[in-house]
């Protein structure tokens, strides 16, 4: 009976640190494009919604870390495999980026093709491109720490900012 819930306690926990890092950053990019559109009558998401967003985030990496072309450059230089998972997370964000502003031209017109045709009329591109930018930075230092960890060790990571320190492995030290 304990199995199962180990096996479930595993992934939550796997799942924490994308979790908070999509928490921290949506409402950064909330703030940002509530700075951007202050005055303007359109309404931002509220802090559930970033909420929600970052748990499904969280968990869609989780899952898209499973896939086997993920971790397509496991030998070379950690810059390969950090920038390929930034390139695939970061058109994920576009595609779901396009599809919240999507969802909220839809609630206005109940038509799919309707929303689409209102949405690329009405949308401000400098405003989506801004934040799809803000999105690939913040989401290039996500994949770079996480290739980071993945080859140095999550413990010897956390350790470096947060503490206790750890010696770096012997084949790191300088002779």
């Amino acid at each position: 009976m304990g199995h199962p819930f180990a096996k479930i306690k595993h992934e939550m926990m796997k799942m924490v640190a994308p979790t908070l890092f999509f928490f921290v950053v949506l409402h950064a990019v909330v703030i940002i494009r509530a700075l951007m559109v202050k005055s303007t009558g359109i309404s931002l998401p509220t802090s559930i919604s970033v909420i929600v967003a970052s748990l499904i985030l969280g968990k869609a990496v989780l899952l898209a870390d499973m896939l086997p072309f993920i971790n397509r450059y496991p030998d070379h230089p950690l810059i390969w495999n950090a920038a390929w998972k930034t390139l695939i997370y970061t058109v994920i964000a576009g595609i779901l980026h396009y599809l919240e502003r999507l969802f909220d031209f839809w609630k206005e017109t109940h038509g799919l093709a309707a929303a689409n045709h209102m949405l690329l009329a009405h949308i401000n591109w400098p405003q989506f491109w801004a934040i799809q930018i803000l999105l690939f930075l913040m989401i290039g230092n996500y994949c770079a720490f996480s290739e980071l960890g993945r080859v140095i060790g999550r413990d010897a990571l956390k350790s470096y900012f947060f503490g206790p320190r750890v010696d770096l492995p012997a084949q790191w030290q300088k002779n």
